[in-house]
């Protein structure tokens, strides 16, 4: 019985082990990379924005609150949670309720980007440092 026992439990934590040991957890970076559309325009652009740091493109203000990125031997996932303000051109005041407030996925960019009737804007990546 003892026996049975043992083997049961060091099957229990080979399995976990095993379950365990795909799953990489993301590692966390304080620059998110941006891609933008200004539909007026038709200018593409790329921009940086700093975690916890508002920065403008355009009418809008993005906030990032984490910026998170697979390790290069996993699977591909690049992800960043935004928030996004309306700015009112004519006052120069920043709206208090997000239009948008949630995750964007660089591998998915037409899953959880930004659709405004101006601006599109979709993450790109993740990095350590922000360009001078």
């Amino acid at each position: 019985m003892k026996l049975a026992f043992t083997w049961l439990v060091r099957l229990a934590v080979l399995g976990v082990g095993i379950s365990l040991s795909g799953v990489a957890l993301a590692n966390p970076y304080p620059v998110a990379v941006f891609g933008g559309l200004d539909k007026i325009t038709a200018r593409v652009s790329t921009f940086e924005a700093v975690k916890d740091k508002p920065m403008r493109f355009g009418a809008l203000e993005l906030t990032v609150r984490a910026c998170d990125m697979r390790p290069p031997e996993e699977t591909p996932q690049t992800a960043a949670y935004v928030e996004i303000r309306q700015i009112d051109e004519e006052t120069d005041a920043v709206e208090p309720a997000p239009i948008f407030k949630g995750w964007m996925f660089a591998e998915s960019p037409g899953l959880n980007g930004l659709e405004h009737p101006v601006y599109d804007v979709w993450l790109k990546t993740c990095k350590t440092f922000a360009a001078p």
